[in-house]
């Protein structure tokens, strides 16, 4: 089956629809960036930068299969004390309806974050899509539940031409703890207890030290898993834009490497990008988990 990508990013949708079987033929973001490196890890595909609202969808090839994620930021909480805010993110996820409409492929499947449901327009977009003739199916999956080292929930729309939705299921694999992630002989440490360090970053160690012992992931900044960090055997918080998960080792610490941040959502190692640090965590923290995404594509192709 040939699948596009709508709002491809560096390409979790991309490696995902590959390892369940489907051949990506187009993919497109307006982030010059993120179609740089979509472009270096699948040079197969036809690759497009622009604003999908305004894209022509007729120079789009002829799909089966349409893969989207939206942006997600207008609904997330992902800002912190700032919150969801409202700008044209939100009316990304009209793009979708629009290509659909002129190309109807069989499926398509939509991802964001769960609270998307609760946007106000959600009524009126699902009904743009059934009013099409296609019936939707809304899942919640976390990320963790596909053995990615990682807790993220996110919502998957799966759209069929069909008279009822389809019901899926993915199995349940056993949670995957953040230290199978760690690169421990990593050289880039600093001690705890130095000049400048900030309080509640050393008061966050001294309670994760309670908690788990030497060694335990935390967040550097701000908040998150409460004020004392995370247990090695669990997976980690969610991975986001910013730079903000430590490892603490005894009287050392370090932020996460780039490649740690690539494996905590489940790319392989082949898989390019920016050799600058804030650019990369950037398109990691904008992406999709590919193992979770094959597994839900999988039952999808399953249930059709």
């Amino acid at each position: 089956m040939n699948a596009i990508d709508l709002f491809a990013g560096i390409g979790g949708n991309t490696e995902a629809a590959k390892m369940a079987g489907l051949d990506v033929v187009w993919a497109a973001n307006h982030n010059p960036i993120a179609v740089e490196f979509h472009s270096l890890n699948h040079p197969e595909a036809i690759h497009s930068c622009q604003d999908l609202q305004q894209a022509d969808w007729s120079q789009v090839p002829a799909h089966n299969f349409g893969i989207a994620s939206p942006c997600c930021q207008g609904h997330t909480d992902a800002r912190g004390k700032e919150g969801p805010h409202h700008h044209k993110s939100r009316s990304t996820a009209w793009a979708p309806v629009s290509c659909w409409e002129y190309h109807r492929p069989e499926v398509f499947l939509i991802e964001n974050v769960p609270k998307f449901l609760n946007w106000k327009l959600f009524p009126q977009w699902k009904s743009c899509f059934e009013s099409l003739g296609y019936s939707l199916s809304i899942n919640t999956f976390d990320a963790a539940d596909s053995g990615v080292p990682q807790n993220r929930e996110r919502v998957f729309i799966i759209g069929t031409q069909s008279k009822n939705p389809i019901e899926i299921s993915i199995p349940k694999r056993p949670h995957v703890g953040v230290n199978s992630i760690i690169e421990w002989d990593y050289a880039r440490w600093s001690l705890i207890e130095k000049p400048g360090r900030a309080a509640a970053t050393l008061e966050r160690v001294k309670n994760g030290r309670k908690r788990f012992g030497d060694r335990f992931v935390m967040p550097y900044y701000k908040s998150g898993s409460g004020k004392t960090g995370r247990c090695l055997s669990r997976p980690i918080g969610t991975i986001t834009t910013k730079d903000r998960w430590a490892v603490v080792d005894g009287d050392k610490m370090r932020m996460l490497n780039i490649n740690e941040y690539r494996k905590a959502m489940s790319f392989g190692d082949h898989i390019k990008l920016p050799k600058t640090r804030t650019p990369a965590i950037q398109l990691l923290g904008n992406a999709t988990c590919p193992v979770q995404v094959r597994d839900v594509l999988k039952a999808v192709k399953k249930a059709i």
